[in-house]
């Protein structure tokens, strides 16, 4: 597990943007065959991925967790972005298609993923947080997560967020985690943009054409930069910083926030005037 420490918005003014991404953009991650974890410091999220292909892959835990098992003090995110796969939670099997998400609760002993078909493979992006209380691990499909219609073809936002692991969905003790799909010929994703004081979050970019790249805007409001985001990366998103992109492409991203609270309507909106 790699480790890496954040730059304050002090730093942040100024980087160029090789450091920036050194900072801010996880873009290793879908080794097929391996796990691949990053812990931050930034609310002690780790963000990665499992692609199981001829063999399951267990989740073990870093040496670094100082944990006799992953999810000992720890609650998990699962988004299946690749083909169809399940994930064993202490034996019960939970089968993922695409686009289908797990919650996998404080105290599991075992977490192992596997693939449908080797040659073609699931692809699991992971998301986890630290957590005090424990809540049931729960099968999210994409057909039962709560859909909320935004943006216009007028604005090139028009999107549907699917809310996966929410205050009135899945239940957990600090992860809220779903993603965002946006309608073709839409390319501005969380436009106006806001930054939430009480709590962090992680866009991981994905299902995107050959080619297509996603200019993911960050910053203070006053100071802001942009990151060149490829398929299946993501940027670790403070909680000072906005958190908007847009695409020359088609493309969906899946968010996912830990801290103060869970309500998903809690953000502080940045007047479009006030973006320098």
């Amino acid at each position: 597990m790699k480790i890496r420490y954040s730059a304050d918005p002090v730093r942040y003014v100024t980087m160029s943007s090789e450091e920036l991404r050194a900072a801010f953009l996880v873009d290793e991650l879908f080794t097929p065959g391996g796990i691949e974890l990053l812990y931050s410091d930034i609310d002690r999220v780790i963000v990665g991925s499992a692609v199981p292909t001829a063999k399951p892959i267990a989740l073990e835990a870093a040496e670094e967790l100082r944990a006799s098992y992953f999810a000992e003090r720890r609650e998990l995110g699962v988004l299946n972005v690749g083909a169809p796969g399940a994930v064993d939670v202490d034996g019960k099997a939970y089968e993922l298609g695409h686009k289908d998400g797990l919650y996998v609760g404080r105290g599991s002993r075992t977490v192992v993923f596997r693939s449908a078909n080797a040659k073609e493979p699931a692809a699991f992006y992971l998301l986890s947080y630290p957590a005090h209380a424990s809540f049931p691990t729960a099968l999210a499909r994409r057909s039962d997560a709560a859909a909320s219609h935004l943006g216009s073809a007028a604005e090139a936002n028009k999107r549907t967020i699917y809310k996966y692991i929410h205050a009135e969905g899945i239940r957990s003790c600090q992860l809220v985690m779903g993603y965002t799909e946006l309608e073709p010929g839409s390319v501005w994703n969380t436009m106006p943009p806001h930054t939430h004081t009480r709590r962090m979050e992680v866009y991981f970019y994905f299902d995107m054409e050959g080619g297509t790249k996603v200019f993911h805007l960050m910053g203070k409001p006053d100071e802001t930069r942009h990151v060149v985001v490829s398929n299946r990366q993501a940027i670790i998103s403070p909680s000072w910083s906005i958190h908007s992109g847009v695409g020359t492409g088609p493309y969906t991203f899946c968010w996912g926030m830990g801290g103060e609270n869970q309500t998903f309507s809690d953000m502080d909106g940045v007047a479009m005037d006030a973006l320098k």
